[in-house]
């Protein structure tokens, strides 16, 4: 039996199914950023000094000279939290494949999907080679920059179980869809700059991690000044809906990440002037994340794809499987 026909024997992913598993996507995908940087400001980065085991001849914590036993079960719990992110993947992955089984145009559905335990696959590949380069700065600058791709295709994924599959057709003018272009490319930008914030900072994850030789003022001034572009792009996007009389829909995505990116720049200021507190630190990567979620959820909301064809199974299951 082929797996195609396992999986059409699993229940139809109702409306409130296909939900949950979009927001799971979402949450776990921007979550384990987060974690991650609880292990990094508690200097649990190398409490697991090898990988894929923990120490060396043991998978778990184990009693290991010279490693504290609780940076050991930080780090170990924030591996062991990959899996959860696995399993919501997985389930993306099976929810969508059993929606196109009655609905074969869902193609696109499928393939945002799939990207899901592949970027997981990747991410863990790449804490492990973080783990043995010893924390260097800049393999935690990558592991950090691979994960953000991975939430704003959650968003996506989220975006696509509520609508269809036709052309997407735009709703706001050309000049709107290019700010928004130049708006997210800001956003990325203002995140590798704050990547050689941390890389210069205080915490490294471990207290022998080599540090990005640069003068913290000058990167963290970029770093500001990247944001600052990034909120005047999106004050000149406000304009053109002003001009363009969008939606109210959209106006309401607009305000949230107004909220979101002005609350992530006083966070950041208040974080600097206190001298990088840890708890701050990690509030300020959760603030990243809903900054890609807030703009992910703005460049879905300037878009028309027509209404969801898949909220029920299809009336006739033999000739949709046929199809």
């Amino acid at each position: 039996m082929s797996l195609r026909s396992l999986i059409s024997r699993l229940p139809y992913p109702s409306a409130a199914v296909q939900r949950g598993v979009g927001i799971a996507a979402v949450i776990t995908q921007a979550g384990i950023g987060v974690t991650g940087s609880v292990v990094r400001v508690t200097g649990s980065g190398l409490g697991c000094p090898t990988w894929p085991q923990c120490v060396a001849g043991s998978l778990v914590p184990t009693q290991h000279p010279g490693i504290d036993a609780v940076t050991q079960w930080i780090e170990f719990s924030n591996r062991m939290l990959t899996g959860v992110v696995i399993v919501v993947a997985a389930l993306a992955v099976l929810t969508a494949w059993r929606i196109q089984i009655d609905h074969p145009e869902r193609k696109r559905l499928v393939k945002i999907a799939w990207a899901m335990p592949g970027g997981v696959v990747l991410q863990a590949v790449l804490g492990g080679l973080t783990v043995l380069a010893k924390l260097e700065w800049w393999t935690v600058a990558i592991h950090f920059l691979a994960s953000t791709p991975l939430v704003w295709l959650a968003v996506l994924l989220l975006k696509a179980f509520r609508e269809g599959d036709e052309p997407a057709r735009p709703l706001v003018p050309k000049l709107g869809r290019q700010l928004l272009v130049l708006l997210t490319v800001l956003m990325w930008a203002v995140l590798i700059a704050g990547t050689t914030v941390t890389g210069a900072g205080p915490h490294g994850g471990d207290v022998n991690t080599h540090r990005l030789d640069a003068p913290i003022e000058q990167l963290t001034r970029v770093h500001s000044g990247l944001l600052i572009a990034y909120l005047v792009v999106l004050a000149v996007f406000g304009l053109t809906l002003m001009r363009a009389g969008a939606a109210k829909s959209v106006w309401q995505r607009y305000g949230w990440v107004w909220g979101i990116a002005l609350a992530q720049g006083v966070l950041g200021t208040v974080q600097y002037a206190l001298g990088v507190p840890e708890a701050m630190v990690s509030f300020h990567v959760l603030g990243s994340a809903l900054v890609i979620i807030g703009t992910a959820v703005l460049w879905t909301g300037t878009r028309d794809r027509g209404p969801v064809t898949s909220l029920e199974p299809a009336p006739d299951r033999e000739l949709a499987t046929a199809g």
